[in-house]
């Protein structure tokens, strides 16, 4: 049955999924392939539900090119959760305790202060005044001791990307990519742990995919959690415990419309599309709209601005959200941290939607410009 109202949902998480998927998931909910009962009521132990597990699994080594000596294992807890697990499974690999971490918006700031509970954290670099750019790397005081080198490949809330991957001098990498996660080809092999929550770009809230390389498997403190420790979860297969089921399986089908869709390197391409449209319409505005961001480290995934100035003019952007929601576009409020505006374009988002933003953006523009 299809949905009367169409909308362009322009949420940073849980965000848009593909249509298509949406309406497999719809077909297939109260009685799956057959079987007659719902992926919601299935258990987690049986033949069907490891077809599910090892489907998603592997369409993600397939998408991702990632090497045999990799787990990927579905955990729960979020992103916020792997803030404390990746220093209790990994500060152990020296006896120092000490970690490198890269603060370049809130979420490696939050997985920064998490990380100080478990370890000798090191800032790599001058404290931020604002969250606006990525430090030169050259400038990083990297600590030859440390377990690990943490940094979040695009910060949500602040709209700052990373465009490379950081040289660490063979240090263990560890990324959090929950929020461009699959939106553009990566080299896993340059990295010890990757993790990214799934619902952004792969998937919806609920599973926490965890990419890890088997060396760094069994040195967990013996006071992490069970359902944290990577290698108890590697070798149960995901199933130590009861896992998000129908979470997997929406991943799984989002992974596959991606692949029937071109892969990371097609999301790459229309995600550099989608971005452009907007930030054009930004740069053009004679400080209409304003990215605090810089231009070389600006996100393709979340686009924050003001309107009016660089401090926003609030009564201009309650009026811009309104509208919006008037032409049945949702969730373009900035976080709650940083206030403005903020379009989320994720995968599922598509051209046309973002279109439609600039669009808008453009008629909101003429209408208000003094």
């Amino acid at each position: 049955m299809e949905c009367g109202r169409q909308v362009a949902n322009f949420g940073a998480g849980p965000a848009k999924l593909p249509r298509s998927v949406l309406l497999e998931a719809q077909k297939e909910l109260v009685d799956y392939k057959g079987l007659g009962i719902s992926v919601l009521e299935m258990s987690h132990r049986t033949s069907d539900f490891t077809k599910i597990l090892n489907t998603a699994e592997n369409l993600m080594r397939e998408l991702l090119n990632i090497p045999e000596n990799y787990k990927v294992i579905f955990l729960q807890g979020g992103g916020s959760g792997q803030f404390s697990a990746v220093p209790l499974n990994l500060i152990g690999l020296k006896e120092g305790r000490h970690a490198d971490y890269v603060v370049t918006g809130a979420w490696s700031a939050k997985a920064a202060k998490e990380a100080e509970k478990y370890a000798k954290v090191n800032i790599v670099h001058p404290k931020l005044g604002t969250y606006t750019n990525i430090p030169d790397p050259s400038t990083w005081n990297l600590n030859p001791d440390a377990s690990y080198v943490y940094y979040c490949a695009n910060e949500t809330v602040h709209g700052v990307e990373f465009d490379f991957v950081p040289d660490v001098k063979g240090a263990v990498l560890v990324c959090d990519m929950s929020s461009n996660f699959l939106s553009r080809p990566v080299d896993v092999s340059k990295f010890g742990v990757i993790f990214a929550g799934a619902q952004k770009n792969v998937g919806c809230a609920g599973v926490t995919v965890v990419i890890v390389r088997e060396d760094l498997l069994g040195f967990a403190l013996k006071e992490c959690p069970v359902v944290l420790d990577y290698k108890t979860q590697a070798m149960n297969g995901s199933l130590y415990n009861t896992p998000p089921c129908y979470s997997i399986y929406i991943m799984g089908l989002v992974l596959e419309w991606i692949k029937n869709n071109g892969g990371a390197a097609a999301m790459d391409k229309l995600s550099l599309i989608k971005s452009r449209m907007i930030y054009d319409i930004i740069d053009k505005s004679n400080g209409f709209y304003v990215c605090p961001v810089e231009k070389k480290n600006r996100s393709r995934m979340n686009v924050p601005f003001r309107i009016g100035s660089i401090k926003g003019d609030e009564a201009l952007e309650k009026k811009f959200l309104e509208k919006a929601v008037e032409l049945n576009m949702i969730s373009l409020k900035g976080h709650r941290s940083v206030g403005g505006i903020r379009a989320s374009l994720y995968n599922a988002v598509t051209v046309e939607d973002v279109q439609k933003l600039a669009t808008f953006m453009r008629s909101f523009m003429q209408m208000h410009q003094s």
